[in-house]
């Protein structure tokens, strides 16, 4: 992708805004925004469009899951969403991909990882590997009202690509989705990249998501 990464980092911390917003800036990374709670990170989205949104999940006024369901609802080019946490596998964080967030960070992150992060979610990739998302399902599936589960017919797909869509889930990469299935990677890209379509998903995490979601896998990493 060409131009400008631009950014907007949401979190009622002071002193992580501008830690962050140093890193970023230093790397050529356009803090387009800081916003002190979810409100305010909503409307610095629809002010700035940025390309990607550093998320604090505990903020006062609106917490940082409702500001993501609302930023990733409504027209297409929204922005890619990275959640900040202070505990891993919080089930908020659980309930914000399900929303629609690309991954998340630990907010004692290195300088360099958060510079990778940002720039990798930009390109379109997923923050998190599909096993730490699968400990998450595991762990915080179906257990509060507050789930934002994602709901979707896997009538559309094929039984290869709920095949593909079941391993991947288990968390396969796709070098070892090809190995086991007997594919070449190209042709597990395509599959995974169909799937993404028609379930109408931004990224593998969401992908793991619905397949637990779904039923199609236990938590167990097995069909039911």
């Amino acid at each position: 992708m060409t131009g400008s990464l631009r950014v907007v980092v949401a979190d009622d911390q002071a002193l992580v805004r501008t830690g962050f917003r140093m890193i970023l800036t230093a790397d050529g990374i356009d803090v387009v925004a800081e916003a002190v709670n979810g409100a305010d990170a909503v409307e610095a989205v629809r002010r700035t469009r940025p390309d990607v949104v550093l998320m604090d999940i505990r903020m006062p006024e609106l917490d940082g899951l409702e500001a993501t369901r609302r930023i990733l609802t409504g027209a297409d080019g929204e922005p890619r969403v990275i959640i900040l946490t202070t505990f891993d596998l919080d089930h908020y964080v659980y309930a914000a991909l399900s929303a629609g967030a690309s991954g998340f960070l630990l907010k004692d992150v290195t300088p360099e990882h958060l510079v990778a992060s940002v720039r990798m979610v930009r390109a379109g990739d997923a923050l998190l590997a599909p096993t730490i998302t699968r400990r998450l399902v595991e762990r915080f599936a179906n257990r509060g009202a507050d789930t934002a589960a994602l709901h979707r017919d896997l009538a559309a797909l094929t039984p290869r690509e709920l095949e593909v869509l079941r391993l991947l889930a288990q968390g396969l990469s796709n070098a070892e989705l090809a190995d086991r299935l007997h594919l070449s990677e190209a042709t597990v890209k395509t599959h995974v990249a169909r799937i993404l379509a028609k379930l109408r998903l931004r990224d593998r995490v969401q992908a793991v998501v619905v397949a637990y979601e779904t039923g199609l896998v236990s938590p167990s990493g097995s069909e039911p």
